[in-house]
């Protein structure tokens, strides 16, 4: 098996990962989580050396699935959506993940310039750099019915959702109905994800359902079970 497969498998599942923790501290960080006993400039600082560190990481992940030449993917495929021809539309995820959280850092370096209230606006961009990156994972990643594969994915969808569900239940008292409506349309998107999951990348057949390419699916080692 080419290393590169490898490298992009590994730099996917640890940028998953990375991306959950920056989403969480977010969120969290949003509602003081840690009160006084926890400085804010330390979760503020530990918030954005995880970005940096997943966007290396991301970044790597990226550069060895367009260097290898087994699944075809080009550059612009890394960051425009739905031209791939390997899973568009999951790959499409992986792009659209990249974009945005390249966008959060780019405001969060300038965020004097632009002001705090536009940095607070834009940066709700992370909660879809989160799931788009989730989504991106199940539905591209030939790990997903692994039992590793599984687990990393089953973490980083858990410590997604403590954190909403934290953020959710600790907001503003007068924000109560806004919440409650947040958190029913969170808990219908989990229901509708969680039964796409069983009955896609996690069932028999996901590989040419997903758009592998025909000439891939003769190799299920490579592509995943089919």
């Amino acid at each position: 098996m080419n290393p590169l497969w490898y490298a992009t498998r590994a730099t996917g599942e640890v940028s998953l990962l990375l991306l959950t923790a920056v989403f969480a501290l977010g969120a969290l960080s949003a509602v003081r989580v840690g009160g006084q006993r926890v400085p804010r400039f330390v979760l503020t600082g530990l918030h954005r050396n995880l970005s940096l560190v997943a966007l290396v990481f991301l970044g790597v992940h990226v550069l060895t699935s367009v260097v290898d030449p087994f699944a075809g993917i080009g550059v612009t495929d890394a960051v425009l959506p739905l031209g791939s021809a390997y899973r568009p539309l999951w790959v499409g995820f992986g792009a659209v993940a990249f974009d945005l959280l390249a966008a959060l850092i780019v405001t969060s370096l300038l965020r004097e310039r632009i002001g705090p209230r536009i940095w607070r606006i834009l940066h709700w961009a992370a909660y879809g750099c989160w799931a788009a990156a989730l989504l991106h994972a199940l539905g591209t990643g030939t790990d997903a019915r692994t039992t590793l594969g599984m687990l990393l994915t089953g973490i980083a969808a858990a410590a997604g959702l403590l954190a909403i569900g934290w953020r959710l239940a600790t907001g503003p008292p007068q924000q109560v109905k806004t919440r409650q409506v947040v958190a029913g349309f969170s808990l219908v998107t989990v229901l509708l994800v969680l039964g796409w999951a069983l009955t896609g990348p996690l069932a028999p057949g996901w590989a040419r359902r997903a758009g592998t390419p025909a000439k891939l699916l003769g190799n299920s080692t490579s592509v995943g079970a089919k």
